[in-house]
Formats: C-alpha cells, structure tokens, sequence
C-alpha cells in the first residue's frame, strides 16, 4: 500500500516507522528538514521537504497515486486543507485527519466532513483518545495498562506482579486448570525489559509485569486472583484544566453514581472556562504541584488523582506529590516513551501515552482485511489485534490447536455471536468470528497473513 504520511513529529514517527516495517511504500512529508533527513536515514521511507498543504509537494510526494494520506500535523486546519486537496486534485481514495480543536469535533458538525464538504474519511482527536484511556485506567485502579476490546465484552489490562500475588511461581498450565472456568489469558509478560508471549509451561515472577486479556464480566475475579483488590472511585482529583482534563471531567459528571472530582489548572483564565463549562466539578486555580493547594482540594482523602497537564515533567512531580500527600492512586499523562521507566521508581501507579493512543487509532484504520481495533503496547513492541474472521482466512474453520502461529503470537479470546469464549484449544475458529490475536511488532504481518488481507483493504 502507498501510503503518505503529512507531519513527522511523534505521532506521525511512529506511524511511519510502523507502517515502512511492514513493507509498506510510506513517504514522510515535513517542513522540517532536519526531521525529514532524520527519517529517510533512519526508517524505510521517502522524504519531501515542504508544506504538506501546497499540491505540487504532495504531487512530489506520489499523490496521484497514493491509496491513503495521513495528515498528522500540529495545525487542525493544515491537516484539513491537506485532505481537501488529496481529495480534490489527486483523488487519493482515504483520507485521515488528526484534529485538536473540539468546535471541529462537535456532533452537530458532522456534516462538515462529508465528500462534498471537507472530504475527510476518519477524523482522529488525539485529546479524546487520551481522555478516555484515562478513564480506562480510573476504572481499574491497579492495572498500569488497559484498553476495552469486543465492543466492551473483554479487557486488556496490565499488570505489575509484586509480592502480593498469590499465583506467583505458578505454571500458567496450572492456573487454566486451577481457574477452568475464569475468561482470561496470559497474552504477554514484560520481563527485564523484555516483552515476550508467555508458553503453557512459563511461570510468572515477582517484578514480572503481565497482560491478560479477559472477558469484562470476570475482571473483578481475575484482580482478586493476582492478589489486586478492586475499590470504587469515588473522589478524584483532575491536575490540568485543559482539553484532556476538561474532556476527562465532563466524562465524570456525565457518569451516574457518587463520583465527585476536582480539578486544578494553573492558568486563571483556562481555569475560568473549565468553571464555566462544569456543573458539579470544583475548580481550583493554582499550581497543581503546590502542598497547600493539594491540601486545599482534601488530596489525602481521594482516591485517586489524575496529572494532565501538557508536561511530562509537571505530571510525573506532579503524580508524586500527590502520592506523598496520601492520595493510594497516582495516574500521570506522559509523552515520552523514555520516562516511563521512572514510573515503578516514583511510585506512580500508572502512565498514558498519548501517542501510543493515538497511534492506535490511526492505525485501526489503515489495517487490511476486517480489522476492528488494535491497541499499541509499549514502546510499538506489540499489537493487541481484533479481527473479523474472513471466509478466505486460514484461520476460518479450524481449531485452534491447529492454527500454527508464530512464536510471540497468542489469541487472547473469541467473540461468537454475543458471547465471549476462551480460547481453549478445541474451540474452533469460524467465519464472521471476531477474534483477538496478540503479537509481537515483527511477528503483525505474519498475523494479518493469517487473517487473509484483501486487496479491497476497506
């Protein structure tokens, strides 16, 4: 597939180092030289040094016959006239935008974006992406990582082993027939620093980070099972009022049950606004690192706290500072892949990488074949993939014990009709299936082989 990819900075890197590593045709496209000559030595990709809007750079770039075009700049409107002129002169057949600005999300404009207006096939909000990945991480307190798969019928959630588990040094053989019943499986084990797709015979070890993919229903039993007891949350505190922490809290007013959130932003005038667009929510306008402003917004009786603000570094002191004053649960916004490390250190209970969540859905639709969702882990290490089975996939109509996959490569569950099943090794795999594959980054297109790409990739 030829791909362009308009924008090179993190978000638009790492879709363009995913993409060239599947033996796509990708060219990167920047104003930007050093960022240009940076990828086209260190990716498989191409480079055009210009405004990714002007016709005659994306006519270098191969428009005329690119099949998609990603437009990932910082500015929403670029983004928006890139798209209209891949439309309008080059007929590029999809079209992604990334766009910031909630005026241009409002439901009530979606018309804006049909073919006749501004032609623009997926419209991605990095700021709602990461709100709702922060919600996901509120709704399981212990897991440093989660994501919803099967329209909600199954999780993916990470988790840092310590000596409180019970099931520690315990061949995972034996927790299947321990646990014959529990919808969950071990999909993938992160072990110093090595991420890896565990076997039957593999135990798990203290330090041992793990992701388990399981069906929503049994989430409760699974926490209790790796020694995480669950408790609601039902007093939070927001750090940063602006479009995460913003979305964030109106997500909170807009859920039913006692959730009471503050928030504090450090900008008055932002802080006036967020004021003005929540009802039940206190604002508090202040440094959110500041002991006395912690105090004043109760941080020791929360339950958990949320640093969103557009700066690693302020969420990471942020986070701490809370979880010095009392708050059990610290979750902290972090962009740079390279300060996740710090977390298990400072005491943070859990990260979100807004690139990563980004990346994710960007992603989702770029996939071949019937491909419903995929959420990045890590780094880009591994993909958890959700799939509908095709009549051609060789996966159609066999067991899965006789499904050879790859070695980093693990189903995590089977959705058929409304009911999520296990994937035992007798369970049969038929078409209009959908089902949840995990794999290592080098081992995805081995496993979109198996899920038989089309041509007619939509």
């Amino acid at each position: 597939m030829k791909i362009i990819i308009c924008g090179i900075g993190q978000v638009g890197w790492q879709i363009a180092r995913q993409l060239s590593g599947e033996r796509n045709d990708v060219t990167v496209v920047d104003m930007t030289a050093d960022l240009v000559r940076r990828a086209t030595e260190t990716l498989d990709v191409q480079g055009v040094i210009g405004f990714a809007s002007y016709p005659d750079v994306l006519e270098r770039a191969g428009a005329k016959d690119a099949d998609m075009i990603v437009a990932a700049t910082r500015s929403d409107e670029v983004n928006m006239v890139i798209c209209q002129v891949a439309h309008s002169i080059f007929e590029v057949p999809r079209k992604v935008a990334r766009l910031r600005a909630q005026s241009y999300l409002d439901a009530i404009y979606a018309d804006l974006y049909r073919t006749g207006h501004m032609p623009i096939d997926v419209v991605i909000s990095p700021e709602k992406e990461v709100a709702e990945a922060a919600l996901q991480r509120l709704a399981a307190p212990h897991a440093f990582d989660t994501e919803s798969f099967m329209d909600g019928r199954a999780q993916l959630l990470g988790l840092a082993l310590d000596e409180n588990c019970p099931v520690l040094n315990t061949p995972l053989r034996q927790l299947s027939e321990l646990f014959s019943t529990l919808r969950a499986t071990v999909v993938g084990v992160r072990r110093d620093g090595k991420l890896f797709v565990p076997d039957a015979d593999a135990q798990l070890l203290l330090d041992d980070s793990v992701y388990l993919f399981t069906h929503s229903d049994d989430v409760s039993r699974m926490m209790e099972i790796f020694g995480k007891a669950r408790h609601a949350q039902e007093r939070v505190v927001i750090i940063g009022g602006g479009a995460v922490g913003l979305t964030v809290a109106k997500a909170l007013e807009r859920q039913t049950g006692r959730i009471r959130a503050k928030l504090i932003e450090r900008d008055r005038g932002r802080a006036e606004a967020a004021a003005d667009a929540l009802d039940r929510t206190i604002v508090l306008n202040g440094d959110g690192m500041d002991g006395a402003l912690l105090e004043e917004a109760d941080i020791r009786n929360a339950d958990a706290v949320l640093a969103l603000t557009d700066d690693d570094k302020t969420n990471l002191l942020a986070a701490v500072r809370a979880k010095e004053a009392g708050c059990p649960l610290s979750i902290a916004l972090v962009n740079d892949a390279s300060l996740v490390a710090l977390m298990g250190p400072l005491g943070i209970d859990a990260h979100i990488n807004p690139r990563a969540t980004t990346v994710s859905s960007i992603l989702r639709y770029i996939r071949h074949g019937r491909v419903r969702q995929i959420y990045a882990i890590g780094d880009s290490e591994a993909e958890m993939i959700e799939a509908q089975v095709l009549s051609t996939s060789s996966l159609s109509g066999r067991l899965i014990r006789d499904i050879e996959f790859p070695r980093n490569v693990l189903v995590g569950g089977v959705l058929k009709g409304d009911r999520m099943m296990k994937p035992v090794p007798d369970l049969r795999v038929e078409e209009g299936d959908i089902i949840a594959i995990f794999a290592t980054t080098a081992d995805v297109p081995e496993v979109e082989r198996l899920l038989q790409v089309s041509i007619d990739f939509f």
